[in-house]
């Protein structure tokens, strides 16, 4: 009584099986071409003790100094990167026609020139860091910043995440973005431009879109969407300009919502809690919500 049959549980089986012979992309099967969405993980994790040696680093390699341990991460980085890079160039890219060594190569080439950025990228993550001590009287060091706001992670993953989409590498910078979306409830996609001193208070919640530019000196809290007025064109929209232009000094507080591509914040620009905007606003307002 209440227990199955073998032919109900063995019918319920083909149906299933049955399910996946046509050709859907839910069917889709090729799991050893696929990029590792945990090896993707695995190696932000490897970047992330790159980017600050002094917090991520393993406790137990303490007692060594940081150039005899570091170029073993480094080089694994740049093992498992050019692997998945590969992997997502010839599951994106098919109609490249390139040969497999040819694709080897490029992914070494993107791989190197990628690695070849992480200094650079270092000396814009410490204006973010400098932006978040200053923009937040309850930070009580840069250290804290560092090991505990989920603004500054989700900041570094992007910052890692543009740098492979402006080098052309598929599908990897949005797992890394959307891995730290995961993990703060912040979502910036990798495509999206932002300069210097980049500070996210709180987080929780923030949306910046694709081909969202903001300036320098820029700070957002949480619940700020930054967005496209509309996707109803769908892929018809995929390369136009959907989401808005930030400029420098801006703070957008809680809640504002900041939609179109033609939108554009000018310089020293507040926006309040919970405004709306779907126009541009000049430099130096002040806009409410009620505005």
């Amino acid at each position: 009584m209440g227990q199955f049959e073998d032919e109900e549980i063995n019918d319920i089986v083909s149906r299933i099986l049955e399910d996946y012979k046509d050709d859907r992309t839910v069917n889709k099967i090729d799991v050893h071409n696929q990029p590792d969405k945990k090896a993707v993980v695995a190696i932000i994790d490897k970047l992330m003790k790159i980017l600050y040696p002094g917090f991520y680093e393993d406790r137990v390699y303490k007692v060594y100094s940081l150039t005899n341990n570091m170029p073993a991460t480094i080089e694994d980085v740049i093992f498992h990167l050019k692997k998945q890079i590969m992997i997502v160039l010839k599951y994106c890219c098919k109609d490249l026609g390139m040969t497999e060594a040819e694709l080897e190569c490029k992914a070494k080439e993107i791989t190197l020139s990628f690695m070849g950025k992480i200094p650079d990228i270092r000396d814009v993550l410490e204006t973010d860091i400098d932006a978040a001590y200053e923009g937040d009287p309850a930070a009580s060091s840069k250290d804290e910043i560092i090991i505990s706001y989920p603004g500054l992670y989700a900041i570094s993953v992007y910052r890692l995440a543009h740098e492979l989409e402006l080098l052309g590498v598929p599908m990897i910078p949005r797992i890394m973005t959307e891995h730290a979306h995961s993990k703060t409830g912040i979502d910036i996609h990798a495509g999206a431009t932002i300069g210097r001193y980049f500070f996210i208070d709180h987080g929780t919640g923030v949306v910046i879109g694709e081909t969202t530019i903001i300036g320098e000196h820029v700070k957002v809290y949480q619940g700020v969407t930054l967005g496209g007025l509309s996707t109803r064109g769908g892929q018809q929209l995929r390369g136009k300009k959907r989401h808005p232009t930030i400029g420098d000094n801006v703070t957008i507080y809680s809640g504002a919502s900041i939609l179109g591509g033609q939108t554009v914040i000018g310089d020293d620009v507040v926006i309040g809690g919970n405004a709306f905007i779907t126009e541009s606003v000049e430099q130096g307002a002040r806009i409410t919500a009620r505005t």
